[in-house]
């Protein structure tokens, strides 16, 4: 018996050092991560204490891990007829009209919305605008600048987050202005904790699933090209990997759509009844429309779709 024991620990530890070592009893390799590391950003497009940021991988996530955003479970479209199947979902008018149009958002909520339906990078921009210096040269040097406003309102999501809160609402008094102000202050810095921000400015873009492709801390004046640069190859960065994820989701039967005022959304649909839709975008939020609200593109489709299935 005690031979045995001996003989049982002995094929353990073999087995386990060739779980190390892999087949044929030779060290696993790792997968390269490319010379410019996890984002593809060149050492010399960095700000020298810029964090390298997240792994960008085509198609949005690792595989195996959960995704950065509130992806719906794979299912058949529902043509149905209960009761009062959309009683608490929103008109979808009513949500593509309540997001502001910049160029710089005030609202993460809305900022993170527009990024996924516009399938725009957003770039997060944290300053004061009271007390630094530098965030006023960056703003007098780049963001102020003609060709940067146009180059940004093609490609990117703008989001900025101010350190000196100001409210100026006429309708509120005077006792609800400063308790709005107290509200947006501690929700501004609630945002700085949890992108980790440490000084001002600090410039972080995501990817529309929410991946952090760069990081970019402290501006010095005369570097307005030289950030542009960064900022240029980070979007070129997240549009690429959009272009995977979207494609995934495009699979689960995501597609764009588009209302007669040209508003466009990027959703699922999830039921169909009696010329009401209801939609499920890749963040979770859900809306309804009806059928003659959208483009002719739209509901050719939708009139595809019913005869594949027999419905009137």
């Amino acid at each position: 018996m005690r031979r045995l024991f001996q003989w049982t620990l002995v094929l353990a530890l073999s087995l386990t050092s060739c779980a190390k070592l892999g087949l044929g009893g030779k060290p696993e390799k790792k997968e390269p991560t490319g010379p410019f590391g996890p984002t593809g950003i060149p050492p010399q497009l960095r700000s020298k204490n810029s964090d390298p940021g997240t792994p960008v991988i085509a198609g949005g996530n690792i595989p195996g891990k959960p995704s950065a955003l509130n992806i719906t479970p794979e299912e058949d479209i529902v043509y149905t007829d209960p009761d009062n199947p959309n009683a608490t979902i929103p008109e979808l008018s009513t949500l593509l009209s309540s997001a502001k149009r910049g160029p710089w958002e005030e609202s993460e909520t809305i900022a993170k919305l527009r990024s996924v339906r516009e399938g725009k990078p957003l770039l997060i921009w944290f300053t004061d605008s009271a007390t630094s210096p530098m965030c006023k040269a960056l703003t007098q040097e780049l963001f102020s600048t003609n060709d940067f406003g146009s180059w940004a309102s093609e490609k990117l999501v703008r989001l900025r987050v101010d350190a000196n809160v100001k409210i100026s609402d006429p309708d509120l008094d005077l006792g609800s202005s400063e308790d709005r102000r107290v509200t947006v202050r501690n929700y501004n810095a609630a945002l700085k904790k949890r992108y980790k921000v440490m000084g001002y400015p600090s410039l972080i873009l995501l990817s529309p699933s929410g991946e952090v492709i760069g990081r970019y801390r402290g501006y010095k004046r005369g570097e307005a090209d030289f950030l542009w640069g960064q900022i240029k190859h980070a979007e070129a960065v997240a549009a690429e990997s959009y272009k995977g994820w979207r494609a995934g989701l495009e699979k689960k039967g995501y597609r764009e759509w588009q209302d007669r005022k040209e508003q466009k959304i990027f959703a699922r649909l999830t039921s169909y009844s009696k010329g009401t839709l209801t939609f499920i975008e890749p963040d979770g939020t859900r809306s309804r429309t009806r059928e003659e609200t959208l483009s002719d593109k739209d509901r050719a489709w939708i009139s595809e779709q019913k005869k594949l299935r027999s419905i009137q």
